[in-house]
């Protein structure tokens, strides 16, 4: 494209906007020259590093928790792109849920910098100024379930027997598998953890599965009359690892820190973390639809 055809279709590109080409050209003759750091916001990026002790290693603790929710932007960023108002092709699904699978696995290898980058001892001693928070109050992690599948796939067994016949949105919420690690149905008391993250996020998941209701990717996968083995093994692929592998990972390290030498240390939130980690505690699963009675048995039991 020469000179010419450029400065034409520049033309043509405001003119459709109903806005005059040579106040942006002026404006392009004014503007600096971008840079990598100015574009990736570098300076802002590292300076969000804000510890609370004195410890250097819990700056370590502190990027990684940064970079985790990164992944789980770039996964989010995926999964809008799949439950828009449109059905993707099964070729655009295969590719996205494969990007999402190369993305849980970065989370998975991610953890060796958690297990084995950190001094032990260091750790022990800064993690008790983080009570109450907690990893489980990372509200990207149960937005990316939103978008994943319908929220009955994130309800236990357990849960499923005190749902109602017809039950709303709100109410899978209040039997949603994670709340187990921070309610206590007996006394109907919850850790400050879980309160202070309800009061944040609650209102914000309900409303987002509101909007995702019949079109969840697990909804995008059921449109399809005859879904090819490949995509099939595609979501299987992904589920087994953002719902086994994963959680398996995250439970070997809080096992290191918390679990050492039988020392059975709490979580800084307060819950029953080997109970509350481990996939078959948790029950959860995208895609129920593509396993087996005995393969939902099992579930968990084979990556141990």
């Amino acid at each position: 494209m020469n000179k010419d055809e450029l400065i034409s279709k520049l033309e043509e590109k405001y003119n459709k906007l109903g806005e005059n080409p040579e106040t942006y050209l002026k404006g392009l003759l004014q503007a600096k020259p971008l840079n990598y750091w100015d574009y990736i916001e570098v300076d802002s990026l590292l300076s969000l590093q804000k510890p609370r002790t004195d410890y250097p290693d819990e700056e370590i603790f502190i990027m990684y928790h940064q970079i985790t929710e990164l992944v789980l932007k770039l996964m989010i960023h995926e999964l809008k792109q799949l439950t828009g108002d449109n059905l993707p092709t099964e070729e655009i699904i295969i590719d996205k849920v494969y990007r999402l699978r190369r993305y849980t696995n970065m989370l998975m290898t991610s953890f060796d910098v958690m297990r084995f980058g950190m001094d032990y001892d260091e750790y022990n001693i800064f993690r008790s100024t983080l009570a109450p928070a907690s990893g489980f109050q990372s509200a990207q992690f149960r937005y990316l379930e939103i978008f994943t599948t319908p929220l009955i796939n994130l309800i236990n067994e357990d849960g499923k027997t005190r749902l109602s016949e017809n039950p709303t949105i709100e109410e899978y919420f209040d039997n949603i598998y994670w709340r187990d690690a921070g309610y206590n149905r007996k006394t109907g008391k919850s850790t400050l953890t879980l309160r202070h993250f309800e009061e944040k996020y609650l209102e914000s998941f309900i409303q987002l599965a509101k909007k995702l209701e019949g079109k969840t990717l697990a909804d995008k996968f059921a449109s399809f009359k005859n879904p090819s083995e490949d995509l099939k093994n595609a979501m299987r692929d992904f589920d087994h690892y953002y719902n086994v592998e994963w959680p398996l990972v995250h439970l070997k390290t809080a096992q290191h820190y918390l679990d050492k030498k039988g020392e059975n240390k709490a979580a800084t939130g307060g819950s029953q973390w080997k109970k509350y980690l481990h996939p078959k505690f948790q029950q959860r699963k995208f895609f129920p639809m593509l396993w087996t009675e005995q393969d939902i048995i099992d579930w968990g039991k084979d990556s141990e």
